[in-house]
């Protein structure tokens, strides 16, 4: 997991120069791509519901790519 903690000036404090007003906007855009938030676990009725669904699209695949279909029929058992 990472995290990243950023410094601002205050609000009320204009930037002085159109350079630093744009380095506080790349800052901020940084930030908001490189924020992590935290995972929340899935509860059982979806997990089997989503376990189904894989299922069922293995059921699709067998008759034409059988491997895929295997490989399908894995995943959805790994849960």
């Amino acid at each position: 997991m990472s995290s990243i903690a950023i410094s601002q000036a205050p609000r009320n404090e204009a930037a002085p120069s159109y350079a630093r007003n744009v380095g506080r906007a790349f800052r901020s855009l940084l930030a908001a791509l490189l924020a992590v938030k935290p995972e929340q676990a899935a509860s059982p009725r979806a997990r089997m519901r989503d376990q189904l669904a894989v299922f069922r699209l293995a059921k699709q695949y067998e008759d034409f790519s059988p491997n895929l279909a295997a490989e399908l029929r894995f995943i959805a058992s790994r849960g």
